[in-house]
Protein backbone atom coordinates (compact mmCIF):
# COMPACT_ATOMS: atom_id res chain seq x y z
CA UNK A 1 0.00 0.00 0.00
CA UNK A 2 1.21 3.64 -0.92
CA UNK A 3 1.90 5.91 2.02
CA UNK A 4 1.25 9.56 1.77
CA UNK A 5 0.90 12.49 4.17
CA UNK A 6 -2.19 13.33 5.97
CA UNK A 7 -2.47 16.79 4.03
CA UNK A 8 -3.26 14.46 0.89
CA UNK A 9 -5.30 12.18 2.75
CA UNK A 10 -7.06 14.53 3.63
CA UNK A 11 -7.65 15.93 -0.01
CA UNK A 12 -8.19 12.77 -1.56
CA UNK A 13 -11.39 12.22 0.91
CA UNK A 14 -12.54 14.57 -0.80
CA UNK A 15 -12.97 13.62 -4.05
CA UNK A 16 -16.30 12.07 -5.04
CA UNK A 17 -16.92 8.04 -5.29
CA UNK A 18 -15.88 6.73 -8.80
CA UNK A 19 -14.51 9.45 -10.28
CA UNK A 20 -11.95 9.99 -13.45
CA UNK A 21 -9.14 12.22 -11.70
CA UNK A 22 -7.11 14.87 -13.22
CA UNK A 23 -4.15 15.11 -10.92
CA UNK A 24 -2.47 18.51 -11.82
CA UNK A 25 1.21 18.66 -10.77
CA UNK A 26 0.94 14.82 -9.36
CA UNK A 27 5.01 14.75 -8.96
CA UNK A 28 5.05 11.28 -7.59
CA UNK A 29 1.62 10.45 -8.87
CA UNK A 30 1.32 8.96 -4.74
CA UNK A 31 -2.92 10.40 -5.30
CA UNK A 32 -4.17 8.80 -8.08
CA UNK A 33 -2.42 5.36 -6.89
CA UNK A 34 -3.75 5.74 -3.43
CA UNK A 35 -7.06 6.17 -4.35
CA UNK A 36 -6.91 3.43 -6.62
CA UNK A 37 -5.98 0.92 -4.11
CA UNK A 38 -8.80 2.34 -1.48
CA UNK A 39 -11.03 1.37 -4.96
CA UNK A 40 -12.71 4.80 -4.86
CA UNK A 41 -12.13 6.31 -8.33
CA UNK A 42 -12.62 4.68 -11.54
CA UNK A 43 -9.20 5.71 -13.50
CA UNK A 44 -6.71 9.09 -13.26
CA UNK A 45 -4.57 10.90 -15.69
CA UNK A 46 -1.54 12.54 -13.95
CA UNK A 47 -0.13 15.27 -14.85
CA UNK A 48 3.14 17.55 -14.32
CA UNK A 49 4.72 20.46 -16.21
CA UNK A 50 8.24 19.16 -15.84
CA UNK A 51 9.67 15.77 -16.80
CA UNK A 52 11.37 14.82 -13.95
CA UNK A 53 8.27 14.61 -12.10
CA UNK A 54 6.56 13.01 -14.26
CA UNK A 55 9.03 9.92 -14.98
CA UNK A 56 9.12 9.59 -11.52
CA UNK A 57 5.06 9.21 -11.64
CA UNK A 58 5.01 6.57 -14.20
CA UNK A 59 7.77 4.19 -12.20
CA UNK A 60 5.56 4.68 -9.14
CA UNK A 61 2.62 3.66 -10.87
CA UNK A 62 4.34 0.82 -13.18
CA UNK A 63 5.46 -0.49 -9.83
CA UNK A 64 1.87 -0.44 -8.10
CA UNK A 65 0.71 -2.09 -10.99
CA UNK A 66 -1.39 0.71 -11.94
CA UNK A 67 -0.70 1.40 -15.53
CA UNK A 68 -3.97 0.13 -17.02
CA UNK A 69 -5.66 2.78 -14.57
CA UNK A 70 -3.48 6.09 -14.75
CA UNK A 71 -2.28 7.60 -17.66
CA UNK A 72 0.89 10.34 -17.17
CA UNK A 73 0.60 13.45 -19.12
CA UNK A 74 3.44 16.54 -19.62
CA UNK A 75 1.05 19.82 -19.02
CA UNK A 76 1.45 23.13 -17.76
CA UNK A 77 -2.03 23.09 -15.37
CA UNK A 78 -4.97 21.40 -17.50
CA UNK A 79 -3.82 22.50 -20.67
CA UNK A 80 -2.99 18.79 -21.95
CA UNK A 81 -6.42 18.03 -20.62
CA UNK A 82 -9.58 17.37 -22.83
CA UNK A 83 -13.03 18.86 -22.31
CA UNK A 84 -15.28 16.96 -20.28
CA UNK A 85 -12.38 14.14 -19.89
CA UNK A 86 -12.09 14.33 -16.28
CA UNK A 87 -14.96 14.87 -13.50
CA UNK A 88 -12.80 15.59 -10.69
CA UNK A 89 -9.83 17.99 -10.60
CA UNK A 90 -6.88 18.15 -8.06
CA UNK A 91 -4.50 20.98 -7.38
CA UNK A 92 -2.72 20.39 -4.77
CA UNK A 93 0.51 21.86 -2.78
CA UNK A 94 0.94 24.99 -5.01
CA UNK A 95 0.65 29.30 -4.11
CA UNK A 96 -2.63 30.34 -4.45
CA UNK A 97 -1.27 32.73 -7.48
CA UNK A 98 -0.87 29.13 -9.32
CA UNK A 99 -3.44 27.61 -8.33
CA UNK A 100 -6.01 30.56 -9.65
CA UNK A 101 -3.77 30.68 -12.96
CA UNK A 102 -4.56 27.23 -13.88
CA UNK A 103 -8.11 27.81 -13.40
CA UNK A 104 -8.53 30.79 -15.79
CA UNK A 105 -6.11 29.59 -18.26
CA UNK A 106 -7.56 26.18 -18.14
CA UNK A 107 -11.30 28.09 -17.50
CA UNK A 108 -13.64 26.19 -19.65
CA UNK A 109 -11.81 22.59 -19.16
CA UNK A 110 -12.62 23.27 -14.98
CA UNK A 111 -15.71 24.26 -15.17
CA UNK A 112 -16.62 21.08 -17.31
CA UNK A 113 -15.29 19.08 -14.23
CA UNK A 114 -18.05 18.12 -11.71
CA UNK A 115 -15.60 19.28 -8.84
CA UNK A 116 -12.61 20.87 -7.86
CA UNK A 117 -10.24 19.82 -4.86
CA UNK A 118 -8.04 22.83 -4.45
CA UNK A 119 -4.82 22.99 -1.65
CA UNK A 120 -3.53 25.86 -2.23
CA UNK A 121 -0.67 26.66 0.12
CA UNK A 122 -0.88 30.83 0.47
CA UNK A 123 -3.94 33.39 -0.50
CA UNK A 124 -6.44 31.52 0.68
CA UNK A 125 -8.90 34.73 0.24
CA UNK A 126 -8.02 35.52 -3.40
CA UNK A 127 -8.98 32.23 -3.95
CA UNK A 128 -11.74 31.70 -2.45
CA UNK A 129 -12.99 34.85 -4.21
CA UNK A 130 -12.32 33.72 -7.10
CA UNK A 131 -14.05 30.89 -7.28
CA UNK A 132 -17.40 32.64 -5.96
CA UNK A 133 -16.63 35.61 -8.89
CA UNK A 134 -16.18 32.49 -11.34
CA UNK A 135 -19.36 31.08 -10.23
CA UNK A 136 -18.71 27.95 -8.44
CA UNK A 137 -19.57 27.16 -4.29
CA UNK A 138 -17.26 25.53 -2.20
CA UNK A 139 -19.42 22.50 -0.59
CA UNK A 140 -16.62 21.28 1.52
CA UNK A 141 -13.50 22.47 3.34
CA UNK A 142 -11.05 20.91 5.88
CA UNK A 143 -7.87 21.62 7.68
CA UNK A 144 -4.61 19.93 8.56
CA UNK A 145 -1.59 20.44 10.57
CA UNK A 146 1.24 18.39 9.39
CA UNK A 147 4.67 18.84 9.99
CA UNK A 148 4.42 22.74 11.56
CA UNK A 149 2.06 24.09 9.12
CA UNK A 150 -1.57 24.77 8.08
CA UNK A 151 -3.18 23.53 5.41
CA UNK A 152 -6.64 24.58 4.06
CA UNK A 153 -8.51 22.61 1.15
CA UNK A 154 -11.95 22.76 -0.20
CA UNK A 155 -13.90 21.15 -3.00
CA UNK A 156 -15.43 23.29 -5.61
CA UNK A 157 -18.56 22.89 -7.51
CA UNK A 158 -20.52 24.75 -10.27
CA UNK A 159 -23.00 26.97 -7.87
CA UNK A 160 -23.52 30.55 -6.01
CA UNK A 161 -21.81 30.70 -3.72
CA UNK A 162 -23.29 32.46 -0.50
CA UNK A 163 -20.21 33.94 1.36
CA UNK A 164 -20.92 37.28 2.63
CA UNK A 165 -18.62 38.31 5.50
CA UNK A 166 -14.67 38.73 4.93
CA UNK A 167 -13.84 36.37 7.77
CA UNK A 168 -15.68 33.16 5.96
CA UNK A 169 -13.12 34.53 2.61
CA UNK A 170 -10.28 34.70 4.65
CA UNK A 171 -10.74 31.32 7.24
CA UNK A 172 -13.60 29.59 5.46
CA UNK A 173 -17.16 29.56 5.83
CA UNK A 174 -17.41 25.84 6.16
CA UNK A 175 -14.63 25.71 8.58
CA UNK A 176 -15.98 28.28 10.85
CA UNK A 177 -19.48 26.94 10.53
CA UNK A 178 -18.35 23.45 12.32
CA UNK A 179 -15.86 25.21 14.60
CA UNK A 180 -12.62 23.18 12.89
CA UNK A 181 -10.80 22.95 15.86
CA UNK A 182 -7.49 22.99 13.75
CA UNK A 183 -8.64 26.58 12.32
CA UNK A 184 -8.98 27.21 15.94
CA UNK A 185 -5.64 26.80 16.92
CA UNK A 186 -4.54 28.17 14.18
CA UNK A 187 -6.14 31.76 15.22
CA UNK A 188 -4.82 31.54 18.29
CA UNK A 189 -1.92 31.48 16.93
CA UNK A 190 -2.13 34.06 14.33
CA UNK A 191 -3.70 36.68 17.21
CA UNK A 192 -0.71 36.10 19.21
CA UNK A 193 1.83 36.59 16.65
CA UNK A 194 -0.69 39.73 15.38
CA UNK A 195 -0.49 40.80 18.71
CA UNK A 196 3.11 40.78 19.38
CA UNK A 197 4.46 42.23 15.69
CA UNK A 198 1.81 45.40 16.61
CA UNK A 199 3.79 45.97 20.06
CA UNK A 200 6.90 45.96 18.49
CA UNK A 201 5.58 48.39 16.18
CA UNK A 202 3.51 50.82 18.29
CA UNK A 203 7.76 51.22 20.20
CA UNK A 204 9.07 51.96 16.72
CA UNK A 205 7.94 55.93 15.90
CA UNK A 206 8.11 56.13 11.81
CA UNK A 207 5.82 56.31 9.39
CA UNK A 208 6.39 53.13 7.95
CA UNK A 209 5.77 51.34 11.23
CA UNK A 210 2.38 53.56 11.82
CA UNK A 211 1.54 52.72 8.23
CA UNK A 212 2.07 48.69 8.87
CA UNK A 213 0.36 49.03 12.51
CA UNK A 214 -2.78 49.58 10.44
CA UNK A 215 -2.41 46.79 8.61
CA UNK A 216 -1.91 44.24 11.44
CA UNK A 217 -4.57 45.83 13.16
CA UNK A 218 -6.97 44.93 10.54
CA UNK A 219 -5.73 41.20 10.45
CA UNK A 220 -6.17 41.42 14.49
CA UNK A 221 -9.34 42.41 14.03
CA UNK A 222 -10.61 39.58 11.53
CA UNK A 223 -9.08 36.78 13.85
CA UNK A 224 -11.07 38.09 16.74
CA UNK A 225 -13.90 38.38 14.76
CA UNK A 226 -13.55 34.81 13.67
CA UNK A 227 -12.83 33.60 16.90
CA UNK A 228 -15.96 35.04 18.09
CA UNK A 229 -17.73 32.16 16.15
CA UNK A 230 -16.44 29.55 18.70
CA UNK A 231 -18.01 31.39 22.01
CA UNK A 232 -21.39 30.56 20.10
Amino acid sequence: MVKISDRLKTAASLIREGAVLADVGTDHGYVPIYLLEQKKIKSAIAMDINKGPLERAREHIHLYGMDAYIQTRLSDGVAALEKGEADSILVAGMGGGLVMHILEEGKDICQAAGELILQPQSELCSVREYLAENGYVTEAERMVFEDGKYYPMMKARKGRESYVREIDYRFGKGLLEEKNQVLYQFLLKEQKSLETVKARLESANTKTAKARQKEIEIDLNYAKEALKEYEV
